[in-house]
């Protein structure tokens, strides 16, 4: 790709993204019940998903300070959405699971985002969906790479 070419796609890029990740998290912060941030659903879709993860893990996840993950933490925990669960080899790792009413909470917003998302992408026909995520997958990984 030449020089001229590559800024164009970089600008397309950064209008198209920008674009998407702004209208994307206002839609979702819609969705949120009252005392939920879109920081904190995050948070419980990704131990959702990943069954128990520690807090360092999900610092590295969303690129964030251990700090910042520590306090989200505290108010799920305080809120009952998320349960502490010492390693028992070494009592330093805490794993973090979801509660029941947790995993009831992030399962009923999960179908909302599926509903709206559903909503988005059907308007792309499925080799156009099939590119895309690909694509999209693909720049993904490369970011994950470095």
């Amino acid at each position: 790709m030449d020089e001229q070419t590559l800024k164009q796609a970089i600008e397309r890029y950064s209008a198209a993204m920008f674009t998407v990740n702004r209208r994307f998290n206002a839609i979702v912060r819609e969705l949120m019940p009252e005392e939920l941030t879109v920081d904190q659903y995050y948070i419980l879709s990704s131990i959702r998903s990943q069954g128990q993860c520690t807090s360092s893990e999900l610092a590295d996840i969303f690129c964030v300070g251990k700090s910042s993950i520590t306090a989200i933490i505290a108010r799920l925990f305080d809120k009952r959405w998320i349960r502490r669960i010492p390693d028992e080899k070494d009592r330093r790792v805490i794993y973090l699971s979801l509660t029941e009413e947790g995993e009831k909470l992030a399962a009923e917003i999960d179908l909302k985002i599926e509903g709206l998302m559903g909503n988005y992408l059907n308007r792309f026909t499925d080799e156009e969906a099939q590119r895309f995520l690909e694509t999209y997958e693909k720049l993904a990984n490369v970011l994950l790479e470095t």
